[in-house]
């Protein structure tokens, strides 16, 4: 049985990537602060859960051998996040990778898988963002992702193999659930308040499903190291404006929602290509952001999310406050 140690994993995508390599047999290892708590993670025979810090080098040390491949998803996520604290971001962000990096390849990781971000690319002219423009991160925590992968490509070796994807913003629900991007921020204020905020407008946003970006994930893992070493996909299937999200949400309410619209100086917009996961590897996504829309009105409804508009474990920034992050 394949060992995945999943750096981060108890977080929004990676709760939904340990469930879904357990039923495909996988043993899994957990490696993640659990600031969210362990019962987001499924109880299962074929999961080890382990609380610890990514800058712990010793700790990772102890817990990375044995396994076959490892996946990095641990990081101060999103811009605003890393902004409240950027010696804790870039400590956990970027000081702690290139250990990380040591470590797996002296103890033989055989897959190496990186969640870098479309946002690498910074503000692009061209009509579709492919892998092969340059980087122009425009944020520290961008920054510190396209120093990340750098560091990642530059130990690539015959016996190492590496592989970065660029996710585009994930949406959807999952048991440890975000409420502060986009298509999850407006399904929430419609829900709860009724009202969207809209900031501009025209921006286009690239988004993915939370099921389809952990299916990326298992597709990675599942392909021979010759087809992907050295390898960068974007993985961003549908690429929508601001309010054309806002009004797709509106329309899969019940009640009516009022939209309001307010200038921005926040003009980042793009339209990431994901064309070239879908002709080497065959990846194209099985969901849509209605689908992510749908699926946490279904979690609304059910009141499987608690105080939604306030509560500090939707909302990455205030947990960070509430628990001191250092």
């Amino acid at each position: 049985m394949e060992k995945i140690l999943i750096i981060g994993g108890a977080g929004y995508v990676g709760c939904e990537l340990t469930k879904l390599l357990l039923s495909k047999n996988y043993q899994v290892s957990v490696f993640d602060l659990m600031i969210y708590g362990e019962d987001k993670l499924p109880i299962h025979k074929n999961l080890n859960k382990i609380k610890g810090d990514i800058r712990d080098i010793d700790l990772l040390e102890k817990i990375v051998p044995g396994h076959d491949s490892l996946i990095h998803l641990a990081c101060i996520s999103n811009d605003p996040s890393f902004e409240l604290n950027p010696l804790l971001g870039k400590s956990i962000n970027y000081d702690s990778f290139l250990p990380i990096v040591n470590i797996s390849k002296k103890n033989k990781i055989k897959k190496f898988i990186y969640a870098s971000s479309s946002s690498v690319y910074g503000v692009k002219k061209e009509n579709n963002v492919t892998e092969d423009l340059s980087l122009e991160p425009l944020t520290d925590y961008s920054k510190y992702k396209a120093m990340c992968e750098k560091i990642l490509l530059d130990n690539q070796s015959s016996n190492f193999c590496t592989t970065i994807l660029r996710p585009a913003t994930v949406c959807g629900y999952s048991s440890r659930q975000r409420l502060d991007v986009i298509v999850n921020i407006f399904t929430n204020l419609a829900f709860n308040n009724n009202l969207i905020s809209v900031f501009g407008g025209n921006q286009l946003r690239p988004n993915i499903h939370i099921k389809d970006m952990t299916r990326a994930y298992l597709n990675i893992l599942q392909q021979s190291n010759l087809n992907i070493d050295g390898k960068i996909y974007n993985v961003g299937y549908e690429n929508k404006s601001v309010i054309d999200i806002a009004n797709l949400v509106k329309n899969c309410m019940d009640s009516e929602i009022k939209l309001i619209t307010e200038e921005t100086n926040d003009n980042r917009s793009y339209h990431v290509s994901s064309e070239k996961i879908k002709k080497e590897l065959g990846f194209v996504s099985n969901f849509t952001i209605k689908d992510a829309i749908i699926d946490l009105i279904s979690a609304f409804t059910s009141n499987k999310l608690v105080d939604p508009l306030k509560n500090p474990d939707y909302f990455n920034i205030k947990k960070m406050q509430s628990i001191n992050l250092k």
